[in-house]
């Protein structure tokens, strides 16, 4: 089983209609991964906290839809986060949040998680807003050190930073020492400001850059460098893709663990999976057949 920690909430996307029209959808990075382990086939389950409310039964539907184990989701009163993505011309997202009071931030560290996790995988708001964010450090830490693959998506969303250089620190400091794999855009890279190689060093055996169009690319502890391009579809917005890549890694990296990896196949099987993502608007993954498997 993968384990997929943080945040689930609602991306108010603009909609046909009046100007200003939003239509909710259900997203946030590791909800968004979860759900396209769940199409892609994978064992997943989902730790988190999620309201009451109807927009949190809503997100919790939609995980059960997709296959996802929710056994691990913690529940409270408190209204559940909403973004506002706005889109640029080429498809791209930028986005607003309205965090305060919420209840996905108050989670708190469950206890061990169940036998045969294999992976897991955090990200995002998750790793900014407090209190959670230390107790999905505290979980990132403990899974580590029993030998879980863990999986750690910066996903930087600079809008709920209120000290970058904190976070900066964090991130090198506190979450990178206990990441198996760090997966990163080109956004996050610039905005972190470090190096692949420092990176490495730090901690992961493998950081995979995501480059929009030009594609993935991989290096590895051991000094391999693998890319895969992106294949060119048309594209109804790009929320999700990067979602998706961190499921298609974390589905082909769990599929043979122990054994080496095929990087190249690893690298087009997400490329293939993010595509399909951008040709459909809001956060909709691939389901398994989609990719032949």
């Amino acid at each position: 089983m993968i384990v997929v920690g943080g945040e689930a909430l609602i991306d108010l996307v603009p909609a046909a209609g009046p100007p200003g029209a939003l239509l909710p959808r259900p997203g946030g990075g590791p909800y968004n991964t979860a759900r396209a382990l769940g199409r892609l086939g994978a064992e997943v389950a989902f730790c988190s906290r999620v309201s009451t409310d109807g927009f949190g039964e809503g997100l919790l539907a939609g995980l059960r839809t997709a296959g996802v184990d929710v056994s691990l989701v913690q529940r409270g009163p408190e209204p559940t986060t909403l973004a506002v993505p706005s889109l640029a011309p080429d498809g791209s997202a930028s986005y607003g949040f309205y965090v305060e009071g919420t209840a996905d931030r108050l989670f708190t560290l469950p206890p061990a998680l169940p036998e045969g996790v294999r992976a897991l995988a955090l990200g995002t708001c998750s790793l900014v807003l407090e209190p959670g964010a230390s107790a999905y450090e505290a979980l990132l830490r403990r899974e580590s050190r029993r030998g879980l693959l863990t999986l750690l998506d910066p996903n930087i969303r600079p809008a709920l930073i209120a000290d970058p250089a904190g976070h900066r620190a964090r991130f090198t400091e506190r979450l990178l020492p206990y990441t198996g794999v760090l997966k990163l855009s080109e956004e996050d890279a610039a905005w972190l400001g470090g190096r692949v190689g420092d990176w490495l060093a730090a901690g992961p055996s493998a950081v995979v850059l995501t480059r929009g169009a030009a594609g993935l690319t991989v290096w590895t502890r051991e000094g391999a460098e693998h890319s895969a391009a992106a294949r060119p579809v048309a594209v109804a917005d790009t929320i999700g893709a990067g979602d998706t890549v961190n499921a298609a890694l974390l589905h082909r990296l769990t599929a043979a663990p122990g054994g080496p990896v095929d990087w190249p196949d690893v690298l087009a099987y997400a490329a293939h999976a993010a595509a399909l993502t951008c040709t459909r608007p809001g956060a909709e993954p691939p389901y398994a057949a989609e990719l032949g498997d």
